[in-house]
């Protein structure tokens, strides 16, 4: 019990917590250079259709399910931190994307480095648990998403830099392997998700309740359903780089999202509620709720006769919406799964998502292809479903709040 009292009252920005932390944002300052500068180099030099765009995406998040859910078994099985390094230096496999002139190969390293890059995320969560007690948890996630995104503004700057000094696009990928470098490196700093002693068996688990059962699986087919309308942030790149008519219209809407979504986790992070039941309600309004609002602003100000900046007005409530997700879902996962099986519990978020985002992508390409505001409405439709489906679960969770808390 003193042991369990000394770890509540530790401050939780701990050396594990800011090396995981870094970790991400480096990882986002190479990998997202690349997302961001992808759908720019597949439609508009490549002159691949969008349609193929929202194939590779969904090739990528649909096999990431997979990869997912395969990387946080492994990580339960021979330890988290070896999971979660040998997959984050696998990534740099998409910084060569640039070095091809054929669409299919591009997409092909794109999608290895995004799989290395799922196979590795259940494990760096689960480690980030390890850090850190249940009350400091979605402050934790919080600074985790918004250290994370920060990556990915820097990244919009040196890609839009590189694009506008007119550096060959090959360069501009690979840029990206000194960041990813220096991810792992980081990584390796942190001391949490060891492989457990195989000459000590621990006990096994105790079963879930009812009501965390019921309460985590509501929370993963919501997670789901929100999957089937997130689509890639390309898709508003590309939105904003129509409606302005330029390259760095596209690129100013990716660092307005990731500069509001950095924003929100870093400062807010720890205000998403603080019990079981407002973390619900929190995902459900500011999570999803927001995310189908921006998705509507975007769906209206594609229209020619909009202002230019509903479009931007929606890309931000994006980036605001997806840091809420990103706090809030890993939470409720960390604190509704059973000791011992935080890998599987996020393999399992992640692949429950990533399902969505396959059939997602496909459907935005092809609508996309037949009017942005039929992609879009489309999104905010299910985002919506899922916002209403996390709320239908609160009765049941109040009613046995005593076993959930």
């Amino acid at each position: 019990m003193a042991a369990a009292q000394e770890t509540s009252s530790r401050p939780w920005l701990t050396r594990d917590v800011l090396s995981i932390s870094l970790s991400a944002g480096f990882a986002d300052l190479g990998y997202q250079g690349v997302m961001a500068a992808f759908p720019l180099f597949l439609v508009l030099v490549l002159h691949a259709p969008v349609w193929a765009f929202g194939l590779a995406m969904a090739l990528s998040y649909g096999g990431g399910a997979l990869f997912a859910a395969w990387g946080g078994r492994t990580g339960d099985r021979i330890g988290h931190r070896r999971t979660a390094i040998l997959g984050n230096s696998l990534i740099p496999l998409l910084s060569l994307t640039g070095l091809f002139a054929l669409p299919v190969a591009a997409v092909s390293f794109l999608c290895a480095g995004w799989w290395a890059r799922n196979f590795r995320s259940p494990s760096r969560r689960a480690m980030l648990v390890e850090a850190t007690a249940d009350q400091h948890r979605s402050a934790a996630f919080g600074f985790l998403h918004g250290v994370d995104v920060a990556g990915g503004i820097f990244a919009a700057v040196y890609v839009t830099l590189l694009i506008t000094a007119k550096v060959a696009w090959s360069w501009v990928f690979l840029v990206s392997l000194l960041p990813l470098a220096a991810s792992t490196l980081m990584l390796t700093r942190a001391r949490t998700g060891r492989a457990p002693d195989p000459e000590v068996s621990p006990p096994p688990p105790p079963p879930l309740a009812p009501a965390r059962q019921s309460a985590l699986r509501n929370l993963l087919w919501a997670t789901a359903v929100y999957g089937f309308s997130s689509y890639s942030t390309g898709f508003p790149v590309l939105t904003a780089a129509i409606k302005t008519g330029s390259l760095i219209g596209g690129l100013l809407a990716f660092f307005v999202l990731q500069v509001v979504s950095s924003l929100t986790g870093l400062f807010l992070g720890g205000s998403f509620g603080q019990t079981l039941i407002s973390r619900f309600q929190h995902l459900s309004v500011y999570g999803y709720g927001s995310a189908a609002v921006g998705s509507v602003l975007l769906a209206v100000g594609y229209g020619s006769n909009q202002p230019t900046w509903l479009v931007f007005l929606g890309v931000a409530i994006i980036g605001f919406a997806l840091a809420v997700i990103e706090t809030l879902e890993p939470t409720l996962v960390s604190t509704l799964n059973r000791a011992g099986m935080a890998g599987r519990g996020f393999g399992a978020l992640t692949a429950y998502r990533s399902v969505g985002l396959l059939a997602a992508n496909v459907v935005l390409g092809v609508l996309y292809s037949v009017g942005a505001d039929y992609s879009y409405g489309y999104a905010a439709l299910l985002a919506a479903l899922a916002a209403v489906l996390i709320l239908t679960g609160l009765p049941a969770l109040r009613r046995e709040a005593s076993l959930l808390t």
